[in-house]
């Protein structure tokens, strides 16, 4: 049985593309091994079908992190037997290239997004060129890779001349019929993700002041306990609720609740202009139509399948009119387009350009 090690710096609560590459590896015949951090908030993992384990970290963010997670990650690839390395993102690939090159392994990268070109990163310009550097070194020499969308494998393209698959972050089809019933008639709005800068959230926030419905916001992020400052500050404790972050076996099921899925991406960075997220196609697979940023990825989406709207502006009135037209419109306007969509948009579809990876 061939072995493979998956590494994430994350700490595996909320991650469902790894998850489900893991499951999917396992469901193959694989044996998997899934590394990732420990962190402050971190809560306790439920059963899995695969082996993981998690570095308890001493610094916790900013590059020391990031230095000692990959040095952690050397000397434990260094110990295990493993035939496969699957690399998350470029802040794991260090470890992973020189551990594959010492070993002679098999190297597989998972580019989850334009990490170089992340928000977090605008401003920070010596920062950023180590990252620049890094992924100009290890991408150059990398002869297996995917990543979540064709306008990321096209910049890629571009940039470095490498071809990479798209393997997009599509969730395992869920039947939704008879699961669950909605718990009242009050309207709700779901927002999952990371609670981070240029992630929309504040527009959110501040478009609830003309909805009447509860905003649900589901994950975790540097923002944070400034968005619950916020929210406090314009007394909407009653209408916008933090549920921080849930383990994605139970966020379906809240999911399922909502009538309308939130995802107001800001047009600040290429990792944003080319995402294409995961909990976009968890709404669809919710079937709970979506209101979403005018960028490519997701315009492409609206264009091709009737499951919700582009935000007109980023005026907070236009905005909060948007979502209280689509809250009015009946269900079964979008539900037709939804279930089609969802069919389309599965992991199941994506499964199977993944595994020709590893055979």
């Amino acid at each position: 049985m061939k072995k493979v090690i998956i590494s994430v710096t994350n700490d595996l609560t909320t991650d469902q593309r790894v998850h489900k590459v893991a499951n999917s590896l396992v469901s193959a015949g694989f044996s998997v091994i899934l590394v990732g951090a420990v962190t402050v908030l971190s809560s306790q993992l439920d059963q899995r079908k695969y082996q993981f384990h998690r570095f308890d970290m001493f610094f916790k963010k900013n590059f020391l992190f990031y230095l000692e997670y990959n040095v952690r990650l050397f000397f434990f690839l260094l110990q295990k037997k493993s035939d496969i390395l699957l690399s998350n993102d470029l802040d794991t690939l260090c470890a992973n290239y020189f551990i594959s090159r010492l070993k002679k392994l098999k190297l597989v990268y998972d580019s989850h997004e334009l990490f170089t070109e992340l928000p977090e990163l605008l401003g920070r310009n010596f920062v950023k060129n180590i990252w620049l550097c890094m992924e100009h070194f290890f991408l150059n020499r990398i002869e297996f890779s995917y990543t979540v969308s064709k306008s990321i494998a096209d910049y890629y393209k571009a940039k470095y001349g490498i071809n990479m698959l798209v393997i997009s972050n599509f969730p395992n089809l869920i039947n939704t019929k008879n699961i669950i019933s909605k718990s009242s008639d009050k309207k709700k709005i779901i927002y999952q993700g990371a609670v981070n800068k240029d992630r929309g959230i504040e527009l959110m926030i501040n478009s609830m002041q003309y909805v009447d419905a509860t905003l649900y916001i589901v994950g975790g992020g540097d923002m944070f306990q400034d968005m619950n400052d916020y929210v406090n500050k314009l007394k909407l404790n009653n209408k916008v609720v933090f549920l921080g972050k849930i383990p994605f076996n139970d966020l379906f099921k809240i999911t399922m609740q909502a009538d309308l899925g939130l995802s107001f991406e800001c047009d600040t960075c290429l990792a944003y202009r080319y995402s294409l997220p995961n909990k976009i196609f968890d709404y669809i697979n919710a079937e709970i139509p979506i209101l979403v940023s005018d960028l490519p990825e997701f315009r492409n989406i609206i264009q091709s399948n009737a499951v919700g709207m582009l935000l007109k502006s980023r005026n907070v009135e236009d905005v909060s009119s948007q979502i209280n037209y689509m809250l009015s419109q009946p269900k079964l306007n979008w539900h037709d387009a939804l279930v089609n969509a969802k069919k389309q948009y599965c992991w199941e579809n994506q499964e199977k350009k993944l595994l020709t990876f590893f055979t």
